[in-house]
Parts: structure tokens; C-alpha cells; sequence
């Protein structure tokens, strides 16, 4: 880390900024900044735990999910090669957890080693869940890669758990082979409810998406194409007239190459010799897979007068609500890049993210009549027609993205570009020529600041003199 760059920018960021004056800050430096973290990390188990206590109940269910960021240099014992969630491949990591209540509200995070497997993590959550937040009756919520059959048996089950999960493909594969799931079953309703020896005291909640279900064929044929096209190339280099491909170890590697690339090896039968490849397209196993296209079954422990299955979808759709998170991370609140070379400061860094949004979340509540968010959720969920399908928008949420405006004719921003309209105030800090004290002058709010500080509850002068 570039310190002197660093404290150069920290003061160039606040010197026309009015944040000093609010906080009651005269100025800091980096190490004042280190500390600050420090201070807030010491603290976090008291903070979570609060937070537990506001958005978290006994039988409550509690989403969970985990993802990655890049990190930079290579002293922090956290940072490891491992799979990259956030794209940024070939670089050292950190893996980092999340719980969020269904509502999506951020209430604990934790950050792993780089090349920690997603159900590897699963065992802290439910220590801390039980242990530090004091919830008997819970249902944790995550998707098919965490909660896998291994981390139901010997973790949630012994823990007393209830979970909502999702089957892997090959699961599904199995039910329809032994005819527990029928794929007519489909014909007339796009949900069903079977159960299965396989999956003992638990509820498989079967559904069919018919969008989902052609896009995946889309991108199959696709994908089936242009490894088509990568192979015939193949096969007309070993039959040129000039320097032809010869060799099975070099044809086999540039073969390998491309199915690997595209993912498609299952659906080509390879015929490879010293002189020679040819290429055929599996059609049994394409159609197979096709067959399954759309279908995805959800598995739970809860009984049906807990949670109806079509509240079943809804809940492991409301993952959704952490992938956003994560999203929100590499976008809005910037996590990366990550210079600490201390493990406790990359943790304090990613708390200090995940407190970040939890303010920015309520703010967009608070917001939403004046943002592209939508704020009638009774109306979008009325236009759901089953809870397979996709979420809708409502009327009032698409008429505002239509003109640009609310009912009362101001402008509809982004959250980014709202907090961008809303930093052109100006504190004037006026010193009379007599012996009058000095006193703030705010620059004069346009309509559009005035309603986001009232839908805030917040006054634009709060804490200025």
C-alpha cells in the first residue's frame, strides 16, 4: 500500500466535504483509520448479535451464501487460489459467508480462507446462529452447492436444523429414472409435491419453469454449435495437404481444449488416432438432458402446515436478496481492491462493507418512492401468476420507469445518482465582519432534496452549527 498516496487521497476526499464537521473529526490519518477498524472489529460479536436480536426470531428462517473477492499482494495469511466466485480468476482470495434475514437485511459475516469449499462453511454459521445469537428453531435457506446431502446428515440434522435446499442435476435424474418424479406430472401445472425414500422426512417440491426451460435449450444448441464449428476445425487440420495435425497426444490436447472450454464432452461421442479425429453428436444424452430443461426441485425438512410448497419456492428464491448483496459489493460500496495484509483488517474490511449495507438497504426503503426500486410490493406480487414464474414489477413501478417521474413530477433517480444530487449541497461557513460568531448557510434545497430528507427523517442540517 502506497501510504503516502493513501493519506494524499483521504484528504483530498474530505476537504470539501462536510463529513469532518458532522462526525466531530478535525482530521486523521491513516493510522487513525487502522484504528478506527480495529475499534469496530473488537466489537462485531456485540453488533451481529444486536442485529440477530432486531431481524432474527425463533423459528425464523435465515438465509445464507458465500462468495469471493480478488486480493491484492500476498502477505495476508487469508488469501488463497481457490475457485473465484466474483470472475477474477488466477489471483489470491478471500471466501466470505453472509446471513440476511428473508427480508434481505445483511446480519453477519464471516471471511474464510481463499480456498474454502462452500459447505465448509456451514459449521461456524450454525455454531454462531445457536451459540452467539440464542435461535433453537430456525430453517436455514441455501442453495444446492452448500447444502449438500453430506452437510443435511452431519450438521443440520444432528444440529436440530430445518433447511430449504435444492437437488443436484443428478438427483433429479435419479427420481425421474425411478419414477418418484413424472415429467407428465408437468403437462398441466408447473408444481408438484412428491416425496421419496431417498430423502427421508423431507418434501420435494418439484417445479417447472417454461422461460428458464427455453433458455437453457438456447444455450445448449449455442453452445453445441460453436463447439461444433472448434471441432471440424480440428478434424480438417488432420487432413490437410500441408503440415497436417498428426499425433493423438496433440490432437487430443487441442480437442480437449475445446470441450472442456464449452463444457459439452457429455454430448459428443470422440474418436481420436495417431492421423485421425472424428467427432458424432451424442443425441441420446442431449435429449436426455433436454428432457430435465426448466425442472429444478427444492427439498425441506418443514412440515406443510409450517410452509406451503408455493412459500417454499419463495423463500430459496429469496437468495436472490444475498446475491444482491453481492452485487452491491463490487459495485456501489466498492469491496475491492483488498491491500491489508493483516488478517483481522481484511476482516474489520468486509464488515465494515457488510454495515455499509445495512445502512444503504434501509436508506433504500426509506427511498423507494423517489427511486426505480419498487415500492408497492402488494401490487408485484399480485401480478405473479404462481411462484414459479418470474417476479413481475408492479403497475405503479413501471409507470414511474416509464416517465422518469413520481405523482408529484420529480425526478426518479438510481440510488448512486440520487446520493450524487443530493452531495451538490453546500455548507457555507459564514464569518460576519463584525463580532457576530460564525454560523453554517446551507445552499437551498430543490424539491427532490427536500423529500429525500423527509422520507429519510433526517435534517440537512443535522449536527452543523
Amino acid at each position: 500500500m502506497r501510504l503516502n498516496g493513501f493519506r494524499c487521497l483521504l484528504r483530498t476526499e474530505t476537504a470539501t466535504s462536510s463529513l469532518g464537521a458532522v462526525l466531530g473529526i478535525s482530521g486523521c490519518d491513516e493510522d487513525d483509520l487502522y484504528a478506527a477498524m480495529d475499534w469496530a472489529l473488537a466489537r462485531k460479536d456485540t453488533i451481529e448479535k444486536s442485529l440477530a436480536a432486531r431481524h432474527l426470531a425463533n423459528g425464523t428462517l435465515v438465509l445464507y451464501d458465500v462468495s469471493s473477492a480478488a486480493f491484492e499482494g500476498r502477505t495476508c495469511p487469508l488469501g488463497a487460489i481457490g475457485h473465484a466466485r466474483d470472475g477474477v480468476k488466477g489471483r489470491l482470495q478471500i471466501v466470505y459467508g453472509l446471513l440476511c434475514s428473508t427480508a434481505g437485511v445483511p446480519v453477519a459475516i464471516e471471511v474464510f480462507d481463499g480456498n474454502t469449499a462452500d459447505p465448509k462453511t456451514l459449521g461456524t454459521q450454525i455454531t454462531k446462529l445457536q451459540d452467539r445469537f440464542g435461535l433453537a428453531r430456525i430453517c436455514l435457506v441455501g442453495d444446492r452447492g452448500m447444502l449438500t446431502s453430506a452437510r443435511i446428515t452431519d450438521e443440520l440434522r444432528p444440529a436440530g436444523l430445518d433447511w430449504i435446499s435444492a437437488l443436484r442435476a443428478p438427483q433429479i435424474k435419479a427420481l425421474v429414472q425411478a419414477d418418484a418424479l413424472q415429467l407428465t406430472l408437468f403437462d398441466q401445472q408447473d408444481l408438484v409435491e412428491i416425496s421419496s425414500p431417498d430423502f427421508p422426512g423431507e418434501r420435494l417440491v418439484c417445479c417447472h419453469n417454461p422461460a428458464l426451460a427455453a433458455e437453457r435449450a438456447r444455450k445448449r444448441q449455442d453452445l453445441l454449435a460453436a463447439t461444433d464449428k472448434e471441432l471440424t476445425t480440428i478434424a480438417a487440420a488432420t487432413t490437410r495437404d500441408k503440415r497436417p495435425l498428426r499425433g493423438q497426444d496433440k490432437i487430443a490436447l487441442r480437442v480437449g481444449k475445446v470441450i472442456n472450454h464449452y463444457k459439452m464432452a457429455k454430448h459428443f461421442t470422440l474418436t481420436i488416432t495417431e492421423d485421425t479425429f472424428e467427432f458424432t453428436r451424442n443425441d441420446e444424452a442431449i435429449a436426455a438432458e433436454a428432457a430435465l430443461d426448466g425442472i429444478y426441485v427444492l427439498r425441506t425438512s418443514l412440515p406443510a402446515d409450517t410452509l406451503d410448497h408455493d412459500d417454499v419456492v419463495l423463500r430459496y428464491k429469496g437468495l436472490e436478496d444475498v446475491e444482491r448483496f453481492f452485487r452491491t459489493l463490487n459495485t456501489e460500496l466498492d469491496v475491492r481492491p483488498i491491500h491489508h495484509r493483516l488478517a483481522d483488517r481484511v476482516r474489520a474490511h468486509m464488515f465494515l462493507r457488510m454495515l455499509s449495507y445495512y445502512i444503504s438497504w434501509h436508506m433504500k426503503q426509506a427511498l423507494a418512492p423517489i427511486l426505480f426500486q419498487d415500492n408497492d410490493k402488494l401490487g408485484a406480487a399480485a401480478k405473479r401468476t404462481n411462484p414459479v414464474a418470474a417476479a413481475q414489477r408492479s403497475d405503479t413501478a413501471q409507470a414511474k420507469a416509464a416517465r422518469k417521474h413520481t405523482t408529484d413530477h420529480a425526478p426518479v433517480h438510481s440510488f448512486t445518482s440520487l446520493l450524487t444530487d443530493l452531495a451538490t449541497i453546500c455548507a457555507n461557513q459564514i464569518q460576519p465582519a463584525d463580532d457576530t460568531p460564525a454560523f453554517t448557510m446551507l445552499t437551498t434545497l430543490t424539491p427532490l432534496q427536500r423529500r429525500a430528507f423527509e422520507l429519510l427523517d433526517v435534517s440537512p442540517r443535522h449536527r452543523l452549527t
